[in-house]
């Protein structure tokens, strides 16, 4: 008898140690030919995270702190930072921290959506709660994801608040979301200066890679891209989902271009990270396997004709849905110059992309298309136009961004002025001739969620901070970069970059070609770039006010 048990506890640590390693295909999802894999592993969670239990942490209100957060200063959209401070107000009202007996091992920004918490959600909610950084870290709600992470890497894109466990349908092929957490990770980074973390998340982030490269791969296709459906990818009711119908639990292995453009937005940031830690040789395997999936998407998925990057099925064939998520190649950096300008083009058209609120998820050619939302058939969407715009900027295309951004915040103010709040999604068109919120899949008479910040706030705080005010932070090198474009006296005040407290002002000019003179206060030095019609000038901020003209 107690040579049988030495024998059964011999081959669990066997076991054990080919799935912490990767080398055993311990759960679901696993199986690239299967939907539906019932492989069953041990329920260990949060064995690459170094954060193992909750230590009590004061939630901060937003009263007490409203003072330390950054005050934009627009003279010509006043009633914009009305709306901006309501977001700060509604997310603060939703930071949460673990009831007793949870798993969770941090407070974390709730999307306040039900009793679970959303990966998809949270890591947009990060984008713009990194301006609130020196109050509350809200990059450490991934926590809750990561300490939640199985043996064989996945991390399940809903898991409920109460008990942790992950949330599943009956089809496992949901269970993930985009891949997008080291892209979070880093854009926090360039605010706080902080890396901290790094060392304490790159395993997860690794293990994380493994498991979608292994799960999410379509080896029995010709473009062997990463395939994806409506729930996994987040918009629910796409009809790109093979065109089915409150279903989207396809597992067919087509090739998703958000997924796949996901992929190596994940492996150019744990690159990044890698680069900060020092691992050299670390970071150039995951350069190389960025560029080889880029070298497939474009491969497969770029269609010159239409100037878009399309699905492909699982024969290589393009499946020619015009949705916004053509447009992540931008955001993964994979565009040429002749790609990127097809793509801003598609955008910009009326017929298409460029209404009333840009940018909608589904182009308005098409009969599916709903002008007053429909959920991902029509409605406009923060996550998907916070990369939309991203990718625009990256591309370098500034002005546009910053136009795009205007007109989206400007169809959110409107919403805002009638409802005095904000919402889980919005029309793309005005409605009987009014700005009003999206509808539900479900139900076209219904609106969706209200007061919703959620990921509903990267509009109103993160593209105003950064692309209407043109404000880029780079706290490990203590540099702040300023795309002057405006004319009316506008700027921010109390801005946190890294130890930093600053503030920058405009004062209002003539013309955009008139000179500009700026007020500068800070608290310690450092350095100011201003880009000013295709010039550059760097100014040392010095402790104290400091006053600079650009011309």
């Amino acid at each position: 008898m107690e040579k049988k048990s030495l024998i059964l506890s011999l081959l669990f640590c066997f076991t054990f140690f080919l799935q912490a390693n990767g080398s055993f295909p311990a759960s679901e999802g696993i199986n690239h030919n299967s939907s539906n894999n019932n492989i069953t592993q041990p329920e260990e969670r949060g064995a690459y995270f170094y954060k193992k239990k909750y230590v009590p942490q004061p939630i901060p209100s937003y009263e007490d702190n409203k003072h330390l957060l950054p005050k934009p200063i627009l003279d010509n959209n006043k009633g914009w930072v009305d709306m901006y401070d309501k977001c700060w107000q509604l997310l603060f009202n939703n930071i949460k921290a673990p009831v007793e007996g949870s798993p969770f091992v941090s407070n974390w920004y709730d999307e306040a959506f039900d009793n679970s918490i959303f990966q998809w959600d949270i890591i947009f909610m990060t984008m713009f709660g990194k301006y609130a950084h020196h109050i509350f870290p809200g990059i450490r709600s991934f926590d809750n994801f990561y300490c939640r992470q199985k043996l064989n890497g996945s991390i399940c894109r809903r898991i409920d608040e109460i008990t942790g466990k992950d949330w599943f349908d009956d089809n496992n092929s949901n269970l993930i979301n985009p891949p997008l957490f080291s892209w979070a990770e880093v854009e926090n980074y360039k605010v706080t200066g902080d890396k901290s973390r790094f060392q304490h998340i790159l395993p997860v982030l690794e293990k994380y890679f493994e498991f979608v490269e292994k799960a999410r791969i379509g080896e029995d296709t010709p473009h062997k891209l990463y395939w994806s459906n409506g729930q996994a990818s987040g918009m629910d009711n796409t009809p790109r989902d093979n065109g089915r119908k409150r279903t989207h639990w396809a597992s067919d292995h087509q090739g998703w271009v958000d997924m796949s453009s996901q992929m190596v937005i994940q492996c150019n940031n744990i690159a990044v990270i890698c680069e900060e830690l020092g691992y050299i040789e670390k970071a150039e395997k995951y350069k190389k396997k960025s560029a080889e999936i880029a070298a497939r998407i474009n491969y497969w998925m770029w269609n010159e004709e239409d100037g878009l990057y399309y699905d492909v099925d699982t024969a290589g064939v393009q499946t020619k849905w015009k949705t916004i998520a053509c447009f992540w190649p931008m955001l993964a950096e994979i565009t040429s110059a002749g790609q990127s300008e097809a793509l801003i083009n598609n955008l910009k058209n009326p017929a298409l992309f460029w209404k009333d609120i840009p940018f909608p998820s589904l182009a308005a050619s098409y009969p599916e298309y709903h002008a007053n939302g429909g959920y991902w058939q029509g409605a406009v969407w923060a996550p998907t136009n916070y990369a939309t715009i991203k990718g625009i900027e990256q591309v370098g295309d500034n002005a546009f961004a910053k136009e795009a951004s205007e007109r989206y915040i400007e169809g959110l103010y409107q919403v805002f002025l009638t409802t005095g709040t904000l919402w889980e999604n919005y029309a793309p068109e005005k409605i009987d001739g009014k700005f009003v919120p999206g509808t539900h899949d479900y139900d076209s008479t219904k609106f969706c969620r209200t007061n919703f910040v959620g990921w509903t706030g990267v509009g109103p705080i993160a593209l105003l901070i950064e692309n209407v005010l043109g404000f880029r932070l780079n706290g490990a090198d203590k540099i702040l970069t300023y795309d002057l474009r405006r004319t009316d006296r506008h700027g921010v005040e109390n801005l946190r970059m890294a130890d930093i407290t600053t503030s920058v002002i405009c004062n209002e000019r003539r013309n955009e070609k008139a000179k500009a003179f700026l007020t500068v206060q800070s608290d310690k030095p450092y350095k100011l770039t201003v880009l000013f019609h295709d010039k550059s000038s760097v100014f040392d901020v010095q402790p104290g006010t400091n006053n600079f003209i650009v011309k």
